[in-house]
């Protein structure tokens, strides 16, 4: 009769054979991306973007000259005010094929937050939402000569008013761009499902290179699309949400290596190529 001992112990053993399976097909070629119908250009198992938001000046003045030195397009959503600072740079970054996106003209977030109080989305209509929309794509199109096709959420945040009047304006980012990107997120995207008027952004502020490869390898056997968001790029004396050029320059050369699979390129070239994929599944 088989003791209460062997029981525990054959137990134990399922539980890891079973791990070491579901391990095993998540690096086989019979993985969840042909499972999907979906297939990334060949030799990658992976897309990552890397994205900035507001339009920082650091991100022209040290972020750009290491993502140009590797060859890799970037996705900066810029803030109107900040842009007209740096107008020669980020005409600059154009012409060398970085996505330049739309993140509104005045960067609503909750009022919850007291800097936002005075442009609060709880008080926004979608009325309003719509015309700080398109004020701001006129801008950026009247001052850097492109018609944004990328947008991100201040904040993340996708809804305006309060209650039982809360309304999404992801309808109005659908209409109007290519993609919007959302923030804080706990996940990457799916290729063959995400509804890119919402992808989901990840924080790579703060994270060293270690922990950013992780992220990027426990996404790749699933064949994911992994967007992270970062704030100031490495500026020495930023006391608010930073990526180090050292994390941004590790992952560029993380990325070139073939052996490792990863397509890093901006949102924009990596949403056209993901619509293109969904059209050849239909």
């Amino acid at each position: 009769m088989e003791t209460l001992i062997e029981k525990k112990i054959a137990v134990l053993l399922a539980i890891l054979l079973s791990f070491g399976i579901c391990r095993a097909q998540d690096y086989s070629s019979e993985n969840t991306i042909e499972a999907s119908g979906f297939q990334w250009p060949e030799g990658k198992r992976m897309a990552v973007s890397l994205t900035f938001d507001d339009g920082r000046f650091s991100q022209v003045d040290y972020g750009i000259p290491v993502l140009d030195k590797y060859d890799v397009k970037g996705t900066f959503y810029i803030s109107v005010i900040r842009m007209m600072e740096r107008i020669p740079g980020w005409k600059a970054a154009i012409a060398n094929g970085h996505d330049i996106g739309n993140h509104t003209l005045t960067h609503p977030c909750t009022g919850n937050f007291d800097w936002s109080r005075h442009k609060a989305l709880e008080g926004y209509t979608l009325d309003r939402m719509e015309n700080e929309l398109d004020s701001s794509n006129l801008e950026i199109e009247r001052v850097l000569g492109i018609k944004p096709v990328s947008f991100a959420f201040p904040c993340g945040q996708t809804y305006v008013g309060r209650g039982t009047e809360t309304r999404s304006y992801v309808p109005l980012v659908a209409e109007r761009f290519e993609t919007g990107r959302t923030y804080m997120d706990e996940g990457p995207n799916a290729p063959a499902f995400c509804d890119l008027a919402q992808l989901l952004g990840m924080k790579l502020d703060g994270m060293p290179f270690d922990k950013a490869k992780n992220l990027i390898e426990s996404e790749k056997c699933d064949g994911k699309w992994l967007i992270l968001v970062c704030h100031e790029t490495g500026k020495p004396d930023s006391p608010g949400s930073m990526v180090t050029l050292a994390t941004v320059e590790a992952i560029c050369k993380y990325a070139a290596d073939p052996e490792n699979g990863i397509w890093l390129d901006s949102v924009h070239n990596i949403a056209e190529y993901v619509k293109r994929e969904r059209k050849k599944e239909k």
